[in-house]
């Protein structure tokens, strides 16, 4: 059977020539409309009195009370580890240390009936992925307490010794777009001789991707993808043939 080489070689030419457009199309096609989210930890989530001296105030977390010590309201100043309650709390360290409501660290705060301290902090995930992201960590508290965020439960401290030993926490899901807070609600119980209040709280990881939107085609972009289809129609009816 005669066959004519010259027009076999542009045969062959033309298809891997559709080819070529079918792959680059789809390439183009797939960087447009995906991509990976680059993974970054929250910002905002800052451990207790970090990086900061005796007596100095952490504006990051701001309290109010209820119960006996009812009206008192303001931010947490940071502890001092050489005094009591110290060495019945956990120590400071360079990590973080204890916050307390006043610079008077003997203040009783619950002579008579118990009090309950709202410690909150604020973190803002604006321009990422809520529902990717988690964190974990510790806190201790004086007596005890519960902690939410957005208002849900994610960890507890019970009985009368919360401030000698960790309770750990964490969080994969309940995160919202925007400012989320958490709430160290800690019970001072009342005590008419010796009494002490505060809240430790560490970060110990944490992570969130980045909200990625699609792109928005270049005009060439389009004419790319539709040739590209072509393409792909032309391949599927030589096969065929």
């Amino acid at each position: 059977m005669f066959r004519d080489n010259r027009t076999h070689k542009t045969y062959h030419r033309s298809g891997f020539t559709m080819t070529l457009i079918a792959r680059t199309s789809i390439a183009a096609a797939a960087a447009l409309f995906s991509g990976l989210a680059a993974a970054a930890s929250i910002g905002g989530l800052v451990n207790t009195g970090a990086g900061q001296t005796t007596g100095s105030t952490d504006t990051n977390y701001k309290y109010t009370a209820t119960g006996d010590a009812a009206g008192l309201a303001g931010f947490g100043v940071v502890s001092n580890g050489a005094t009591d309650p110290f060495p019945y709390w956990l120590p400071n360290t360079a990590s973080s240390s204890w916050l307390i409501p006043g610079s008077d660290q003997g203040t009783n705060y619950s002579p008579t009936g118990n009090s309950t301290f709202t410690w909150t902090l604020n973190f803002d995930l604006t321009g990422y992925d809520a529902s990717s992201a988690s964190f974990s960590g510790h806190w201790a508290a004086d007596n005890n307490g519960v902690l939410l965020l957005n208002g849900v439960a994610i960890s507890s401290i019970a009985g009368e010794r919360g401030f000698a030993e960790w309770t750990s926490f964490s969080a994969s899901s309940g995160f919202v777009a925007g400012v989320n807070t958490l709430q160290f609600v800690v019970t001072d119980t009342a005590n008419s001789t010796y009494n002490f209040t505060g809240v430790r709280a560490e970060f110990l990881s944490s992570n969130v991707n980045a909200a990625i939107a699609p792109a928005v085609p270049e005009p060439h972009s389009y004419a790319l993808m539709l040739a590209g289809l072509g393409a792909l129609g032309f391949l599927a009816r030589r096969r065929r043939g």
